[in-house]
């Protein structure tokens, strides 16, 4: 067994999954997937499926593809560059049209060119009678509406005074109210030190999922193993800072305050606390639905 084959099943058997489920996950055959796991490459259909069979298995488990390639460059056959196979590359060749195809093809911008036409000028006329059905409501509306204005001027002539005095009253209540309200207003306001950290879910799809960390002068994260779990954490421009298993009991605390986010890849979510600042971190895709899952976090430093 090679080490990259020992890499997969180890992953694998992280998120509980026998090569029945693998099976069924990948739609790859079960005697394949067996012989990826042992290096025996030459069982495969040919050689152009090697690594595609190998990426299909990594994603299953929650393992990065190209990382694997990378790593294990040594290990999978160099002929698997080897261009797709003829067959695959065929494209069938257009039938024949009929001669009533070839017809009805020709006067087809003739007929759309009269729908265009029909269509414009009952456009044309809707138009129009819209217009002089609006020219008239707008004049029997504006007749109606200088009668209103008339009668509504008379009354606030009559009432301006009325309304002057209470105005002037009001004024004097508000500006002797207004530096006790002024007062209370500065004696409640919060300090800096009282701002927590917020954390939250941002967005969700599939097995991705990203948070947002805001108000927070540092980004800690510790990652605790409830069971057996395959973790990878990197920051947002992809340095890594920690890739392996992580048995039960086992943790790992990592320092990203000098970064701008991480991106992590987690095997198995159900056996996985991840704690930001000391604060746990909600799933916002159910373990049970996902069991291997990548998360993003955001981190915009407070000042």
């Amino acid at each position: 067994m090679t080490e990259l084959g020992n890499t997969l099943k180890a992953a694998r058997e992280a998120n509980g999954l026998s090569l029945d489920d693998l099976q069924q996950l990948t739609k790859i055959q079960k005697r394949y997937l067996v012989g990826i796991e042992n290096g025996e490459y030459s069982m495969m259909p040919g050689k152009f499926y090697v690594r595609a069979f190998i990426k299909q298995y990594a994603e299953a488990v929650g393992l990065d593809p190209e990382e694997l390639f990378e790593q294990y460059n040594n290990e999978i056959p160099a002929s698997h560059n080897e261009e797709i196979p003829e067959q695959l590359s065929r494209v069938q060749s257009k039938k024949t049209l009929s001669p009533m195809q070839s017809k009805l093809l020709e006067a087809l911008p003739k007929i759309l060119v009269v729908v265009f036409i029909l269509g414009a000028a009952i456009l044309i006329w809707w138009v129009a009678t819209k217009l002089v059905d609006g020219s008239e409501s707008n004049q029997s509306s504006g007749d109606n509406q200088n009668d209103q204005v008339k009668v509504v001027e008379n009354k606030d002539a009559s009432d301006s005074k009325d309304k002057g005095q209470d105005e002037k009253t009001t004024a004097k209540d508000e500006d002797q109210s207004k530096p006790k309200k002024d007062k209370k207003k500065d004696h409640s306001k919060g300090t800096d030190d009282d701002v927590k950290q917020e954390l939250k879910s941002t967005d969700f799809s599939g097995k991705h999922s990203s948070y947002q960390l805001a108000n927070a002068k540092e980004f800690k994260l510790k990652l605790t193993s409830k069971g057996e779990t395959w973790v990878s954490v990197k920051d947002s421009e992809g340095k890594s800072y920690y890739q392996g298993m992580l048995k039960e009991g086992e943790s790992e605390e990592i320092d990203l305050s000098s970064a701008q986010g991480a991106d992590m890849i987690i095997g198995n979510t159900t056996a996985t606390d991840i704690y930001v600042n000391g604060q746990l971190l909600e799933y916002a895709i159910s373990p049970t639905e996902r069991v291997n899952q990548n998360i993003s976090i955001a981190f915009q430093k407070a000042e």
